[in-house]
């Protein structure tokens, strides 16, 4: 059975690989292909596409992190069975102050 994984980049960065240097360079498709959960699968399923999203990093706190992500995403490119779908990233200001609630009083 034909399989297709989809991936939420930003996820699987804060996830699995900002503390993981090494793994930063992951090859997704083959990761998506080993994964140790892949025996709960029927070993008839054969992953032909994996659905990679995310949105461009703000280079604001880490400079180079947008340049890095860029060869990062070229390299996904050159797996053909990849697909890169760019999204939005909205920073928002918090609206409403921490509120205390009330005590409750048990009756009794």
């Amino acid at each position: 059975m034909r399989t297709i994984i989809y991936v939420d980049g930003f996820n699987l960065y804060f996830r699995l690989l900002v503390n993981r240097p090494a793994a930063k360079w992951l090859n997704i498709k083959t990761l998506s292909e080993r994964l140790p959960d892949r025996a709960k699968f029927d070993p008839a399923n054969v992953v032909t596409g994996v659905r990679y999203y995310t949105t461009r990093v703000s280079g604001r706190i880490v400079p180079v992190a947008p340049p890095r992500q860029q060869i990062y995403l070229d390299a996904l490119r050159t797996v053909p069975e990849i697909s890169i779908h760019m999204g939005s990233f909205l920073l928002s200001e918090k609206f409403a102050g921490l509120v205390k609630p009330p005590e409750f009083r048990l009756r009794g």
